[in-house]
């Protein structure tokens, strides 16, 4: 006859407060057990019946009658210590555990996997030392719980001593259970090749021994292994889940491995597990990596309600294919859907307002990072000082840098970029002298950083002392982006010997060095070393038309028009098209953009009145168009005209035309350099409209204020 817990509560609860009815309920309860069932199966229901409603107080309740009747025996006390629990409380459990006087070795795991499961792995590890002493043997599932303990406390003598046990006990290879647990730890730890190790000894290797292998490997960037295991799991007629599938894709991903990638995308179609959200989302990322985005917006259009992660590979694949507007769209569209970002996804839609120079897109996403609470965070900290270096506003970046409360080399590094984008080439060197005291060692990246920053500044003894230290810093591995910095450090500098020397020291000059110091050569007039430099660039790629473009540029910045007219002639036989100079700026978030003597804009007659009086003002004060800067031969009167309606020009006519506040500053952006005609008549607007004007060219930044720029008219 089966007992309900309600009515043993009542009973025992009645028994202890009413004294007179004592004795009669006791005979009644010890008549009932004794004739319908044995004490350890009335106990066992009645343990049964507390798991089955999670109550801890009738758990409670049926101890204090155990102990009260005698009946605490071994199986009945392990199901107490079960109930414990299962109703929530493991400190109680705990407590029940160290008071039995026997313990099953299935109470030993529940307890040790209960520890684990509530990240009390130093409790767990203390138990299981408790276990061995105690002369009990685990079994796989001990192993495979402790296993993880270690793990995450990153035991990894502790855990070498337990796999030992395993072995002892024979439990490593001939349970893949216990197999997989260890090749996990293994994995976690970093140990690749121990991991391998006990994988290849398995006899019976099944798909989570092999997805764990795959993992680990594609976490651990060998993504060719990873990619040898799985072929390996295939051949052995293992099937995948969706969990091997989605590990594989991304090394897929990582290799630019298409091939492959779809092979696996076949697969998963076959199995069945293409549907599942950690495939799909894999799969869109490999397209992503790939280079095919348009296919992973196909896929990403099969999702009926993508997740936070979904969302965030989306995003992360538009950005580094060049769709960074699309890729606000979609953020802008995840906002609304109510799915909350994380840190990758808002560092990402920070890099797409960067690379648009959207500072205003990028403010308001800066809101959304204080308002989930990720102000603090490295990743979303280095975006946001990438934003704000990117779009000129050295302060606000240097804010958020200092509002960091753990400095990386990262967030160093961004900062460090952004001065040297800006100009700030003293505070770019502080920062760096600064990285020591802070325990940051600099890499390729923070070197090229304090380079450029440098180069920016006119720097030209401070960068080649730090140039000379790295060039014997064998942790640092200096690339041709350092070597193409330093030759332009030189080259601007007039050191061009210098700068020539500097590249036949590099073992296989590429293009760009060799159109760095074409570029230091047009600026100080050396047709001969532009014409050597001109023909290793094309020795390196014949079918170059920007290197033709270089050479003419040199021939007419010193006048010598018939080799300019021969080269002209050559790039017309070459059907090569230059990119046209174009600038752009934001107003109210639309971006217009404008090339040299434009007439297409609607209000193109209102900005040629601006710029009409601009230049007018300006004259007054000083300016006087220069004309070394027309690369073109035709009279002084047509130079003029020519500087007159430069895009750069144009675009900050419009910027003014468009706001009248005085306190709001202008920033304007440019595909080339901007010419020295347009850098000194911005000086001179400056100082006529007393506002400040910020102007971004190919190459970094120039502040505008009161006739001055940050760049010392070093650029």
């Amino acid at each position: 006859m089966a007992v309900r817990l309600p009515r043993l509560s009542n009973l025992l609860i009645s028994f202890e407060m009413n004294l007179p009815r004592r004795l009669s309920q006791l005979n009644y309860l010890n008549n009932f057990m004794s004739s319908s069932q044995s004490f350890t199966e009335f106990y066992s229901s009645l343990i049964q019946q507390c798991i089955h409603t999670r109550s801890l107080m009738d758990v409670g309740i049926v101890q204090t009658h155990m102990i009260k009747s005698g009946c605490i025996h071994l199986s009945v006390g392990n199901k107490l210590v079960d109930a414990g629990l299962k109703c929530g409380s493991i400190s109680y459990a705990r407590k029940l555990f160290d008071e039995l006087p026997e313990r099953h070795v299935v109470i030993w795991n529940s307890m040790i996997s209960s520890y684990v499961g509530r990240k009390k792995s130093k409790e767990a590890i203390g138990l299981y030392e408790k276990m061995v002493l105690d002369g009990v043997f685990p079994d796989e599932f001990t192993f495979s719980s402790v296993f993880k303990a270690f793990c995450n406390l990153g035991l990894v003598n502790e855990g070498r001593r337990a796999h030992g046990l395993a072995v002892v006990l024979g439990l490593e290879v001939s349970n893949v259970f216990v197999a997989s647990a260890l090749v996990d730890m293994y994995v976690k730890f970093g140990r690749m090749k121990d991991g391998r190790l006990v994988a290849n000894r398995v006899v019976d290797k099944d798909v989570v021994l092999f997805t764990t292998l795959v993992v680990g490997y594609s976490q651990h960037g060998d993504d060719g292994e990873a990619l040898a295991v799985f072929r390996n799991m295939i051949k052995g007629g293992i099937k995948a889940n969706e969990y091997t599938f989605a590990s594989i894709l991304i090394s897929c991903g990582n290799l630019d491995d298409l091939s492959n990638g779809k092979v696996v995308h076949g697969l998963a179609i076959k199995s069945g597990s293409e549907l599942a959200v950690a495939s799909q989302t894999s799969l869109l990322t490999m397209y992503a990596r790939c280079g095919l985005i348009d296919d992973s917006l196909r896929v990403f259009k099969g999702f009926l309600n993508p997740n936070q992660v979904t969302w965030t590979s989306l995003i992360v694949g538009l950005v580094r294919n060049g769709r960074e507007e699309l890729a606000l769209t979609k953020f802008r569209k995840m906002i609304r859907s109510s799915i909350v970002p994380n840190s990758f996804t808002l560092s990402s839609a920070l890099q797409a307002s960067s690379s648009l120079a959207m500072i205003d897109e990028g403010k308001q996403i800066h809101a959304m990072v204080t308002k989930f609470g990720l102000d603090r965070d490295i990743y979303a900290g280095a975006a946001l000082i990438n934003l704000y270096g990117k779009c000129g506003s050295t302060e606000m970046a240097r804010s958020v840098f200092d509002d960091l409360i753990e400095i990386d080399v990262v967030s160093m590094n961004s900062m460090i970029y952004g001065y040297a984008q800006n100009g700030f080439g003293h505070e770019a060197l502080q920062l760096f002298n600064g990285m020591k005291d802070l325990g940051l060692g600099p890499n390729e990246v923070t070197i090229l950083s304090v380079l450029l920053a440098c180069n920016n500044s006119g720097l030209v003894q401070e960068g080649c002392q730090i140039f000379a230290t790295v060039t014997n810093n064998h942790n640092i591995e200096l690339t041709v982006d350092h070597y193409a910095c330093m030759v332009d450090l030189l080259g601007r500098s007039g050191r061009l010997q210098e700068a020539e020397a500097l590249v036949k020291q590099v073992r296989n000059p590429d293009v760009v060095l060799w159109r760095t110091l074409i570029s230091a050569c047009k600026l100080h007039g050396e047709i001969e070393m532009a014409e050597r430099a001109s023909n290793k660039m094309l020795e390196l790629a014949p079918g170059d038309g920007g290197s033709h473009i270089l050479l003419t540029n040199v021939y007419a910045s010193t006048g010598n028009w018939s080799q300019v007219i021969g080269m002209k002639s050559t790039l017309r036989d070459m059907k090569f098209k230059k990119n046209p100079a174009m600038s752009w700026v934001d107003v109210d978030r639309e971006v217009h953009t404008f090339m040299a003597g434009d007439l297409s804009h609607p209000r193109s007659r209102e900005i040629n009145e601006m710029l009409e009086n601009l230049t007018d003002r300006v004259k007054i004060l000083g300016y006087i168009p220069d004309t070394r800067f027309v690369l073109q031969d035709l009279d002084e009167e047509h130079k003029e005209r020519s500087l007159h309606s430069h895009s750069e020009k144009l675009a900050i006519s419009f910027a003014l035309l468009m706001s009248s506040n005085k306190d709001t500053v202008i920033r304007i952006y440019k595909n080339l350099r901007v010419c020295g005609d347009c850098h000194s008549w911005i000086k001179f607007v400056t100082k006529v409209i007393g506002r400040e004007i910020i102007a971004r060219d190919a190459k970094r930044f120039h502040h505008f204020k009161d006739g001055f720029c940050s760049c010392g008219d070093y650029w």
